[in-house]
C-alpha cells in the first residue's frame, strides 16, 4: 500500500460496500500485496495486473476463505476507491 492511503479508511469503505467484514478484506488486500510485489514491471516502470490471475492467486491461499466472487468484489471495490483518490487506473 502506498503512503497516500488511509487503509483504515479503504478497508471501512469496503467492507460497507461490499458488507464483508474488515478481516477478510486485509486479508485478500495483504495477499493482493505480495502478488504485486511479485510481478515484473515493464520498461516504464509500471506493472500491469492480470485481474484473474489476481483472484486465482488470492483464493488459492490456504488462509482465504471467500469465494472468488467475493475476492472479486473486494478487489473491484478498492479500486473503485483507489481511482477516486486519484491513485489508480486502468490501463487500455
Amino acid at each position: 500500500m502506498s503512503d497516500k492511503v488511509n487503509e483504515k479508511e479503504m478497508v471501512e469503505v469496503i467492507s460497507t460496500q461490499t458488507k464483508v467484514e474488515a478481516e477478510s478484506i486485509r486479508l485478500v488486500l495483504k495477499h493482493e500485496q505480495a502478488f504485486i510485489n511479485k510481478a515484473q514491471a515493464n520498461a516504464e516502470g509500471e506493472v500491469d495486473i492480470d485481474n484473474d490471475e489476481l483472484v486465482d492467486y488470492v483464493i488459492a491461499q490456504r488462509d482465504v476463505k471467500l469465494d472468488e466472487l467475493t475476492v472479486e468484489t473486494i478487489l473491484d471495490a478498492e479500486m473503485d476507491y483507489l481511482m477516486d483518490k486519484g491513485l489508480a487506473g486502468y490501463v487500455d
